[in-house]
């Protein structure tokens, strides 16, 4: 999925003449494959490379590139039902608190995410909010809030393309993550049962606890994690202009 896109963007410059790189291209010279580190059952998992991209006159671009693949994150937007309908007061948004080794942190305070492991952003969105949070969502029920405030995808080919979802690290990383979000009214009492609930896969080391937080408060609780932000300003700005 990197390299195509690579590829594609690559050729717009010479096909785009009011491209910045139009009159000395860059090109995809060599790629270097310098580490790999498998999941459970040897599945491939990370992998650090070094792309060497050049023009004619020998000009690189930064290319030390560490793949990981798309992930999704979850904007799960709660409100207790003895409200009346279409209120905006009392909206909750689920956090996840958990060990995140590669922060330094154990006990960091984000947007329930995962990565996609096979089939549609959407069905991966779906299978983590019910294995993090214990809650059966059908996939239809999942708005993608990131194609929802980005333009389609150009069709043209002079046109550079790229997925529709935020880059957390686009600087050394090829992570993308669609941001998904679901709105629930439930009990009260539900609301205080998922607070401080620890939920998670033993089998694959997760110890994951419930955060509860207001909506409104979601750029604070999760100021951390890009996911959450982006989240918190997705929602705000399309809620804004009608789109939600």
């Amino acid at each position: 999925m990197w390299i195509r896109t690579l590829q594609r963007n690559l050729q717009t410059q010479t096909l785009d003449p009011s491209h910045e790189f139009h009159k000395s291209p860059y090109r995809l010279q060599k790629i270097t494959i310098q580490s790999i580190d498998r999941f459970g059952g040897g599945r491939l998992g990370f992998v650090k490379l070094q792309a060497e991209v050049q023009n004619r006159e020998g000009e690189s671009l930064p290319g030390a590139v560490f793949l990981r693949g798309p992930s999704v994150g979850m904007l799960v937007v709660l409100q207790p039902d003895d409200l009346p309908a279409g209120s905006q007061q009392e909206n909750y948004v689920l956090l996840t608190v958990q060990a995140r080794v590669a922060s330094g942190g154990l006990q960091f305070v984000e947007l329930p995410a995962g990565m996609v492991d096979g089939g549609g952003f959407a069905g991966a969105a779906a299978k983590e909010i019910k294995e993090e949070l214990g809650l059966e969502i059908p996939e239809d029920q999942l708005t993608n809030l990131t194609e929802l405030a980005m333009p389609p995808a150009e069709s043209d080919a002079m046109k550079e393309s790229l997925p529709r979802a935020i880059f957390p690290s686009a600087g050394g990383c090829d992570e993308f993550i669609p941001i998904f979000l679901h709105e629930k009214r439930v009990p009260r009492s539900q609301l205080k049962e998922w607070t401080g609930r620890l939920t998670g896969l033993r089998d694959e080391g997760e110890k994951i606890t419930l955060k509860l937080v207001k909506l409104e408060d979601l750029w604070k609780e999760g100021a951390r994690d890009a996911k959450a932000l982006c989240a918190w300003a997705l929602y705000e700005g399309l809620k804004k202009d009608g789109k939600l």
